[in-house]
């Protein structure tokens, strides 16, 4: 029996209110089911959750709606007020809950992702953190995407790094290592002590220490110079002159040149919360951070906190600024400021400034956070101008929630696969895309059957409600509002009939977008929907079906790919399935195998020498 929310037990409240200490640490709100509400940090435990309590307190909408489910009051003590806080930011991160100020991580903005717990680190753009490894680190989100892109790849033209995912050649280095791009990584002619002290300067420029940076290589050319080795002090002064370029186009200059410091502002919306942080290093702007948070009646001073608090915890000490500039004054701003003043191991102001250079520099920050949230804004009315117009075309009884649309790809019958796409209030939900191999005995090489084949996925997809027709379908998360079958009217036939004979048909909205004439077709009807092909309905389900296109078709053509490689290898007297994996996952090619020796093929884990011979000459028939 779950327990009635806390202030309807006076006696009960009192209790857990009394059980909190007078010191610093973390506190838990749950509901009556047990889920965590809310997660927050104190100095003093048992005076912040008595406020929550008072009758006095003026607390806003949506805390004082969470206040009426709490039903249980848990709180972990720590040592200082520093601890409470790492603990709460990684607690949040850990359980996301309801009533926390969450920062979208919903792919709006990139990040630079340094892979430090591998021996040669990798470094790549991605939309999406994901904290799978404790050394590993990301680096923004970056506002502008294009010159965050021009920045790697300058990097890459700059300093040695490894160029491919893959070596191109079992006992080689390729082009790149000849010309100076990579030192070698393939073979391990570098050590991975020295090549992390090379990704250590390129994480330098994404951590705004440029300057430092420079000074460094100044250091390094002038002691080449001195020991006469002026090819490699050249170098140096190259990647010098084009390091400096990167602060050539700065957006903002401070009167102070070794002004270094972060501005932080925000714009809001009825519906959203735009932040922008703009890094400020030697008096140039060298960065511009964005997060987005949907507004739920929080203070813009907590909102504030709440984006400082998560982007310094996952940051290094040398990349916190002497000086952070903020728009509204921080409710915990002097235990935000000694916590960075300790992971810095130097004083950390934060100020609120009202006048001068600093305050137009806050207000610019601020223009750039409304020019943003203004952008996203005029997506989202597009975006929802598409559903409605969509759901007017196809006279749905309301805007499509969950869109799915499916593809058949092969060549000639083989290697046949389908893929299922889904969008989220027309937004792509790549977590719900899915593959199919057609498993159909009647379709193979020869002989392709796109009805069946469609029939088959239909089936499959819809089994569960097959398997249990009276579940509430159009309550499930996963019940699409609209299916979208990329074909003619053949194709949407093929379908129907799968789906006719159950009871949730009805309740299921399906429609065929034919490729030639971009037709929409609708089950029993001869005709297409009259439509505009430019309509923005029209090109939002474009969209969907393209997108089950490309999908399909890429995984048919890794398929494809994959069943070349093995059916070569298949040729080869005593090679199964399992040694032609074994020597995959060593050589990671096709051409790498064809182009080893005897010996480096007899160190492949199951595969001896005589079997390393038989494959050698299987590739070299010369050779015996």
């Amino acid at each position: 029996m779950t327990a009635s929310p806390l202030i309807h037990q006076p006696e009960r409240l009192q209790q857990r209110l009394a059980e909190a200490p007078l010191e610093p640490g973390v506190y838990f709100f749950k509901d009556r089911q047990d889920n965590i509400l809310y997660i927050g940090k104190s100095k003093r435990l048992r005076s912040r959750l008595q406020s929550y309590f008072r009758n006095d307190q003026r607390l806003s909408p949506r805390i004082a709606l969470m206040v009426q489910h709490i039903s249980e009051i848990e709180f972990i003590v720590t040592d200082t007020e520093t601890e409470a806080l790492i603990l709460e930011a990684n607690l949040i991160k850990q359980h996301q809950p309801h009533y926390n100020i969450l920062l979208k991580d919903d792919k709006t903005y990139p990040y630079v992702c340094i892979t430090w717990s591998e021996d040669y680190p990798r470094i790549f753009i991605t939309r999406k953190r994901r904290f799978t490894h404790p050394k590993d680190r990301y680096y923004g989100p970056y506002v502008d995407t294009f010159q965050l892109r021009q920045t790697l790849g300058l990097m890459y033209r700059l300093f040695p790094l490894r160029q491919r995912p893959k070596p191109l050649f079992p006992d080689r280095p390729c082009l790149n290592y000849q010309i100076g791009r990579c030192p070698g990584v393939c073979q391990k002619l570098i050590s991975p002590e020295e090549y992390h002290q090379t990704v250590a300067q390129v994480a330098m420029i994404f951590q705004g220490r440029t300057e430092e940076l420079l000074a460094k290589l100044s250091q390094k050319m002038h002691t080449f110079a001195q020991e006469m080795n002026f090819e490699a002090a050249a170098q140096v002064r190259d990647q010098m002159r084009r390091l400096a370029g990167l602060g050539e186009q700065p957006k903002v200059n401070l009167p102070d040149e070794h002004a270094i410091l972060d501005a932080v502002a925000l714009a809001m919306d009825d519906q959203y919360v735009c932040i922008q942080l703009f890094q400020m290093r030697a008096g140039r702007l060298v960065g511009q951070l964005g997060f987005f948070t949907q507004r739920q009646g929080d203070e813009p001073g907590a909102i504030i906190q709440r984006v400082l608090e998560e982007h310094y915890t996952q940051v290094e000490g040398v990349e916190i600024p002497p000086l952070i500039l903020v728009q509204y004054d921080l409710p915990e701003g002097e235990l935000l400021s000694h916590f960075l003043s300790e992971k810095r191991q130097a004083k950390v102001k934060i100020h609120t400034p009202q006048r001068l250079q600093k305050a137009e520099l806050i207000n610019m920050v601020m223009r750039n956070a409304e020019l943003e949230l203004n952008r996203r804004q005029r997506a989202i009315e597009a975006n929802l101008f598409a559903l409605n117009d969509l759901a007017e075309l196809l006279n749905l009884p309301d805007i499509p929630h969950r869109m799915e649309a499916y593809d058949i790809s092969h060549l000639q019958g083989t290697n046949v696969v389908a893929s299922r796409v889904v969008f989220i209030d027309g937004q792509p939900a790549k977590q719900h895309y899915r593959h199919y191999h057609i498993k159909n005995p009647q379709v193979g090489p020869g002989h392709s059957d796109d009805f069946a084949s469609m029939a088959e996925v239909i089936s499959r997809r819809f089994a569960p409600w097959m398997r249990d027709p009276e579940r509430a379908t159009w309550g499930d998360a996963d019940w699409p509002d609209l299916v979208v079958i990329d074909g003619g009217k053949g194709q949407l036939s093929a379908a129907m009939q799968v789906l006719k004979p159950w009871p949730f048909a009805e309740h299921l909205t399906v429609i065929a977008l034919a490729k030639k004439q971009e037709e929409v077709y609708l089950p029993g009807n001869r005709t297409p929907v009259v439509s505009d092909p430019e309509q923005p309905g029209m090109q939002l389900l474009r969209r969907l079906r393209d997108e089950a296109h490309r999908f399909a078709l890429k995984f048919h053509r890794q398929q494809r790919s994959r069943r070349q490689r093995y059916s070569t290898l298949a040729q080869i007297p005593g090679l199964g399935h399992q040694r032609q994996q074994q020597l995959f996952a060593y050589f990671h090619s096709l051409d790498m195998i064809q182009a080893a020796t005897a010996e480096q093929l007899a160190q492949v884990p199951g595969i001896g020498p005589r079997l390393a011979q038989q494959i050698y000459e299987y590739f070299h028939p010369q050779a015996g």
